[in-house]
């Protein structure tokens, strides 16, 4: 058995591409949601912004890569904001679908909001996002996570809940 290759810090053109699929992601639910209203878009963007904070206080904390570039750049971020946190703790963490539905709700909002911007005034920029939102929050993310992020990742041969939940029928 071969042992996997891992980054200790990982490539800036990984972190780059990461970033930039969540940047288009929220970006485009931002759009759509602003087309029910500023109030809408407000939300939006607070819920993103809990969504972050949420990972960074209750993850990336315990991480290996805490104060280190990880695939997200979070593992920096958090270092500049929390204390590190224990590890054993992110190894023992188990999740489970339930634990993950508030990541898929940010492009599940804007497709509900874009459904509803549809049916009161079709437009064909709005279809376009809500087609380009299930590209990049189901595909795009499954892409990136598989093929430039959590395939290199230390955490992972050290223990992840994430990885625990998605493959457990490999395991």
């Amino acid at each position: 058995m071969t042992e996997l290759k891992s980054y200790d810090k990982y490539p800036l053109g990984t972190v780059l591409l990461s970033n930039l699929l969540s940047i288009v992601l929220y970006s485009a639910g931002l759009f759509v949601l602003l087309n029910l209203g500023i109030i809408f878009g407000v939300l939006y963007v607070l819920y993103i912004l809990l969504i972050e904070f949420r990972l960074l206080a209750k993850s990336c904390r315990s991480c290996y890569y805490y104060g280190k570039l990880c695939a997200f750049g979070r593992g920096k971020c958090c270092g500049l904001f929390f204390s590190k946190g224990d590890p054993e703790k992110f190894v023992a963490n188990e999740i489970t679908m339930k634990d993950i539905i508030p990541d898929f709700l940010v492009t599940i909002f804007p497709l509900v909001g874009g459904i509803i911007v549809l049916i009161i005034n079709f437009s064909w920029l709005i279809a376009v996002l809500l087609v380009l939102l299930v590209i990049l929050g189901f595909a795009g993310n499954a892409l990136v996570r598989g093929s430039f992020a959590c395939k290199y990742c230390k955490q992972r041969a050290i223990g992840c809940p994430a990885e625990r939940l998605f493959n457990k029928e490999k395991t």
